[in-house]
C-alpha cells in the first residue's frame, strides 16, 4: 500500500496488538468496543439497529454487503446501535425497489465508524479461537493512526461483563404499539381488534418483536427497563413480555429481577425472548454466563426437546443460561445443536416460558413465529378460567 490511492484509510485494533488495516467508510473517527462476528446472508441495516449489540462491533462473514440498500421500514430501533461495522469488500451500490438510501450515506449520517477490504475469514478464526476481543476501530481519510494509542484503548476498555446497557438503550417513557408485521401488498398495518393487553418491559425492544405481538391479536404497551411491578400490574395485562437487550443480564438483573419475581406472583403469562430469556432464568434461580465468541446469525439450529423438532433461528447473545444451574421446577425445552448451551425454559404447569433464539425473525427464517401464537394462546386460556 505505497501509493496514496491504496492507502490505508481505517485500521483496527485488537487488545493482544494484531492490526488489521483497510478502507474506511461511514463516519470518521475512533470507537472502542466488542468485536463479535454475524454469519446472517441478509439484514445488515436490522442488524446494526438492533438494540441487543449496544457495545459491540459487527463483522460480517457474508462478503455482500450492502447490496439491498436501507429504508426506513427495516430499522429495529430510530438509530444504529452497533458500534461499527467490519465487511470482507468495499459495500456495494443498491439494488432494491424497496432502498431509499444507499448503505455507505447512511452510516456516515448515523455516525458509524466501519472498516473494508478486511480479511474477514482471519478475523473471525480469531475471534473463534481467542473469544470475543476488545478492539479500538478507526478512520481517518488520511491514514494517520497512533497504533500503540489504539492498542491501548482496546486494552483498557472493560468490557461487557458487569455492563448494565439496558438502561441506556431502552425507551424514556411508556407508550402504546399497534403495527404489524410486514405484509406484500399492503406493508405495515396497524391491529385494529387486539384481544390481549400485553405489558412489554424494552430492555432494548426490536421494533419486529412488538409487530410480532400486535400480529398476534396484541395490545402492546411498552414500559422502560426500570419499570416496577406495581407499574406493570397497575396497567392490568392479560400477559407480560421481556425483551432483548444488551449487556451483562447479571448487571440488568439487580433491578429487573425483583420486578419480575413479583410479576410471577400474580400468576400472569410470561413470555421472553433474549436478554428478556436471560431475565427469567435469574428470576426463577438460575445463573447465566459469559460465552467464549456468542452466537450471532440468522442460521442457527435449535432443538425443540417438547417436539423434536429442529428450528433454524435468529441469534444474537453473548451471555447464556447456564442449564445446569435451572432449579427444580423449570424445564430446558430448547437447546443450540451447535454448542449444547441453553436456547429455552418454561415453567412446569404455569404459562411461563421464554427462548434464547430470536423468533421475530428481523432478519433470520420463520420457523419461531409459533411462540407469539403459543404466548396469546397462554392468555386466552387464563381468561377462558
Amino acid at each position: 500500500m505505497s501509493s496514496q490511492s491504496t492507502k490505508p484509510t481505517a485500521c483496527l485494533a485488537l487488545a493482544d496488538g494484531t492490526i488489521f488495516y483497510g478502507r474506511g467508510f461511514g463516519a470518521r473517527g475512533e470507537t472502542v468496543a466488542e468485536l463479535c462476528f454475524n454469519t446472517a446472508m441478509t439484514g445488515y441495516q436490522e442488524i446494526m439497529t438492533d438494540p441487543s449489540y449496544a457495545g459491540q462491533i459487527v463483522t460480517f462473514t457474508f462478503p455482500h454487503i450492502g447490496n439491498v440498500g436501507v429504508t426506513p421500514e427495516d430499522d429495529e430501533t430510530a438509530e444504529p446501535v452497533a458500534a461499527g461495522m467490519v465487511v470482507k469488500w468495499d459495500p456495494t451500490v443498491p439494488s432494491n425497489w424497496r432502498a431509499t438510501g444507499d448503505l455507505v450515506s447512511w452510516l456516515e449520517k448515523k455516525g458509524r465508524i466501519c472498516i473494508g477490504g478486511v480479511d474477514t475469514r482471519r478475523l473471525t478464526r480469531a475471534i473463534r479461537q481467542q473469544g470475543a476481543p476488545h478492539v479500538a476501530l478507526a478512520h481517518d481519510p488520511e491514514g494517520k493512526f497512533d497504533i500503540e494509542a489504539l492498542v491501548a484503548k482496546a486494552r483498557a476498555w472493560k468490557g461487557l461483563v458487569g455492563l448494565d446497557l439496558a438502561r441506556d438503550v431502552t425507551c424514556a417513557q411508556s407508550y402504546r404499539w399497534d403495527e404489524m408485521r410486514w405484509a406484500w401488498p399492503e406493508g405495515y398495518k396497524p391491529q385494529t381488534a387486539p384481544v390481549h393487553r400485553v405489558v412489554a418491559i424494552d430492555y432494548g425492544a426490536k421494533r419486529n418483536i412488538l409487530r410480532c405481538l400486535a400480529s398476534a391479536g396484541c395490545d402492546v404497551t411498552v414500559l422502560p427497563a426500570t419499570a416496577t411491578a406495581e407499574d406493570v400490574l397497575a396497567l392490568n395485562p392479560d400477559g407480560v413480555f421481556l425483551s432483548n437487550g444488551p449487556g451483562d443480564p447479571a448487571a440488568t438483573g439487580d433491578y429487573a429481577v425483583p420486578m419480575i419475581r413479583e410479576v410471577l406472583k400474580a400468576d400472569l403469562p410470561v413470555f421472553g425472548i433474549c436478554l428478556g430469556h436471560q431475565m427469567l432464568a435469574l428470576a426463577l434461580g438460575a445463573r447465566t454466563v459469559k460465552m467464549n465468541h456468542g452466537h450471532h446469525g440468522a442460521n442457527h439450529p435449535v432443538k425443540d426437546h417438547d417436539t423434536g423438532k429442529v428450528e433454524i433461528t435468529s441469534m444474537n447473545h453473548g451471555f447464556a443460561v447456564d442449564s445446569q444451574t435451572l432449579p427444580e421446577g423449570v424445564v430446558e425445552t430448547h437447546t443450540s445443536l451447535f454448542d449444547g448451551s441453553n436456547c429455552g425454559i418454561r415453567v412446569q404447569d404455569k404459562p411461563v416460558f421464554s427462548v434464547q433464539h430470536h423468533p421475530e425473525a428481523s432478519p433470520g427464517p420463520q420457523d419461531s413465529f409459533y411462540l407469539f401464537e403459543r404466548f396469546a394462546a397462554h392468555m386466552a386460556a387464563r381468561k377462558a378460567g
